[in-house]
């Protein structure tokens, strides 16, 4: 499936510029065309294809970058099909992508394996590209700001608080319509890089009702479950009384509900996320250019919104095909750039990466073989 939007002017404007920066020189395409002019040269041009798989959240933004490249390269073409994080990844292991989007950083025992397109002996990287909030989301006529805290969440989504009139839920929401009904939680039904953030989240501040270790398969088999994104948001908007976790890109049309963060009740906001990842430090013990973030999910900072997912870019550090790997790594340089980042802003809610985070991804992708 290849997606394809018509970008803002702006994003068009932008994306000849950008990807010019990376181009290397005399780079040969996968299609057997070339990009023939140096670095910085304003002619230069992408052209080949690279095909990519994985999360549903980055959907909106590999919209805009998509329409934004091809229109400033013609000979460009770029696939990427949101099956979700965990199909991603699986299918960037098998040698089915080129290139995996995922809303978690390869695991150890993935790294331990083999990556079918890269050369042998070398492993694949995980590169943030799209750093957004997970909302909790809503669909209850008359209730408006709502207030929730991660116990409360946790017990809602484990199936130990089930009518919206409970006692935890008032308590938090002193005045509120709450009505008299039973709580429909619409959940994941494929493996996803948001659920394994948002147990992440649970099991860091609710460890007393969130029991079940973090992943990203939904550990509790209740309510209404629906595939991607999409999915969930179609689902909610579908069911009264529903709730969800959501990134946020998705939440259109349904309410959001406040987080308690320290002793504070804090709305969602692109600006508290990237705070949160701002103030996280890289996972230890990866490659070099791994840029896998330990998010900081106690985070308590004023307006902090921890309730956050960090979508990667899963690619080689070597492929076997260096044509292929030259388009990934510019690719993944366009992406990482203030300007892509900011429409990507506009379009999809994220919040963009920092200039610090965004030139050490921009310094990894240039590795990229």
């Amino acid at each position: 499936m290849k997606l394809t939007r018509i970008a803002p002017l702006g994003v068009l404007a932008l994306a000849g510029a950008l990807v010019l920066a990376g181009c290397a020189s005399n780079e040969t395409a996968a299609d057997g065309g070339s990009s023939t002019a140096p670095s910085g040269d304003s002619t230069a041009k992408l052209s080949g294809t690279i095909n990519g798989i994985g999360s549903s959240a980055q959907g909106t933004a590999q919209q805009t970058w998509i329409a934004g490249l091809q229109t400033a390269n013609p000979s460009l073409n770029i696939n990427y099909d949101p099956q979700g994080s965990g199909a991603g990844r699986k299918s960037f292991i098998s040698g089915a992508a080129d290139f995996a989007g995922s809303d978690a950083a390869l695991k150890d025992s993935e790294l331990a394996g083999t990556f079918a397109l890269c050369v042998d002996g070398t492993k694949a990287i995980d590169l943030p590209v799209y750093i957004s909030p997970i909302a909790i989301a809503y669909n209850v006529e008359g209730l408006n700001d709502l207030k929730l805290d991660a116990a409360t969440i946790a017990g809602i989504f484990s199936g130990k608080i089930t009518k919206w009139n409970d006692a935890k839920i008032a308590a938090l929401n002193a005045g509120a319509a709450l009505p008299d009904a039973a709580i429909t939680v619409v959940r994941r039904s494929d493996d996803s890089g948001t659920t394994q953030n948002f147990t992440e989240y649970l099991a860091a501040n609710a460890k007393d009702v969130w029991t079940e270790p973090s992943g990203q398969t939904f550990p509790y088999q209740i309510g209404d479950a629906a595939k991607g994104t999409s999915g969930v948001a179609e689902a909610t908007k579908n069911a009264k009384n529903s709730i969800t976790y959501i990134d946020e890109s998705g939440s259109a049309g349904l309410s959001i509900a406040q987080l308690k963060v320290g002793d504070a009740f804090v709305k969602l906001s692109a600006e508290g996320a990237a705070a949160v990842v701002a103030d996280s430090p890289l996972v230890s013990g990866r490659a070099e250019n791994d840029l896998a973030v330990n998010i900081n999910r106690t985070d308590t900072q004023a307006n902090a919104w921890p309730l956050v997912l960090v979508s990667y870019i899963v690619a080689c550090q070597q492929y076997q095909d260096a044509a292929k790997g030259a388009l990934v790594s510019n690719y993944i340089q366009y992406l990482a750039s203030a300007s892509a980042q900011q429409a990507a802003a506009q379009q999809a809610g994220s919040a963009p990466l920092s200039a610090e985070l965004s030139a050490k991804v921009i310094a990894a992708a240039k590795s990229i073989k």
